[in-house]
């Protein structure tokens, strides 16, 4: 799988805690492997961001993402739950 990164997924990213840094690159990891792992709690987004899933890194920090085709994806949006969804 090929990941993309929007520039504002990375500048939110670099704000992150070390913890919760490097359970991304845990998560990264399983998601790169299966976008569906239970572990990651995978789910579509729903009206004006139909287009989108979450998928999450803490109880309260998720990952908005698009799959772009082709086997890529592209990360949208780092942070709580409230912000990435709106």
């Amino acid at each position: 799988m090929i990941l993309h990164y929007s520039n504002g997924y990375l500048r939110r990213a670099k704000k992150l805690s070390r913890a919760v840094f490097e359970r991304l690159a845990d998560h990264e990891q399983l998601f790169i492997a299966d976008p569906f792992d239970p572990r990651l709690d995978t789910h579509k987004l729903h009206g004006k961001d139909k287009a989108f899933w979450l998928f999450s890194i803490t109880k309260s920090i998720r990952v908005k993402f698009e799959f772009l085709g082709n086997n890529e994806v592209l990360y949208v949006d780092i942070g709580p739950h409230g912000r990435v969804y709106r």
